[in-house]
């Protein structure tokens, strides 16, 4: 029983350190990146091949990914909040207001 819990423990410790190493990469691979983006490889190697993920494939074979590009990806299409709508909404109001004036 002790063993086992210890094996569970050193197991989430190797997995936890694995994490910390993908974060302070710049360049991931495609296991790194679908790890990173929790993507499945066939999906990530989906939208690569739709071109709708940005990536590198230096001398045609391996494909890569910058980070800081993932995480671009990622926040791409930011919905906003509704207090951000009625601020954005009078604000426009009151410029609206103003030129009619």
């Amino acid at each position: 029983m002790m063993e086992n819990e210890i094996f569970q423990k050193l197991q989430m410790l190797g997995e936890n350190i694995e994490q910390q190493k993908l974060l302070t990469k710049e360049i991931l691979n495609l296991a790194e990146a679908s790890s990173y983006l929790s993507l499945s490889k066939s999906a990530l190697y989906k939208k690569t091949s739709l071109n709708q993920i940005p990536f590198f494939k230096p001398n045609n074979k391996i494909i890569y990914f910058k980070k800081i590009d993932l995480d671009r990806w990622m926040l791409r299409n930011r919905q906003a909040t509704v207090d951000e709508i009625n601020e954005k909404a009078s604000n426009f109001k009151l410029n609206h207001k103003n030129k009619v004036s």
